[in-house]
């Protein structure tokens, strides 16, 4: 599975944290097409984010400018997580590749507000994670 749509999947997946009462390996499995298999990115990428959730709030909460938390749409969001996640804790993965990939994720799934607003909001955190 390419890391684009490894991405595609964990957003979809950590999407459902808020909405359920779901393990990390459920949120995976549900989505996974038939037949597909997990792959160890997905997984990284869903699995971590679950387990720093609240260290990864944190930060997103730190870089914040006159917004609030509970304001962020939840694609805007997720997708954020998703990113912080990589910035701090993959170091296999560059700080703009991880960026670059969220205002594509931004773009494709967010309005036409999403990739300026995580574009902007990642920038900031750059400063503090690298």
């Amino acid at each position: 599975m390419k890391r684009s749509l490894a991405r595609e999947k964990a957003l979809q997946a950590i999407f459902q944290f808020g909405k359920s009462e779901i393990t990390p390996d459920e949120a995976i499995q549900y989505v996974l097409e038939d037949n597909e298999q997990s792959d160890p990115f997905l997984h990284s990428l869903v699995t971590g984010t679950y387990n720093n959730l609240q260290e990864i709030d944190e930060i997103i909460v730190n870089h914040l400018e006159n917004w609030s938390f509970d304001r962020l749409g939840n694609v805007d969001r997720t997708i954020l997580r998703i990113a912080v996640y990589e910035m701090k804790y993959l170091d296999d993965v560059p700080v703009k590749v991880s960026m670059d990939e969220a205002i594509e994720l931004a773009k494709k799934f967010g309005d036409e507000k999403s990739s300026k607003f995580v574009n902007a909001v990642l920038s900031k955190v750059q400063q503090t994670v690298s």
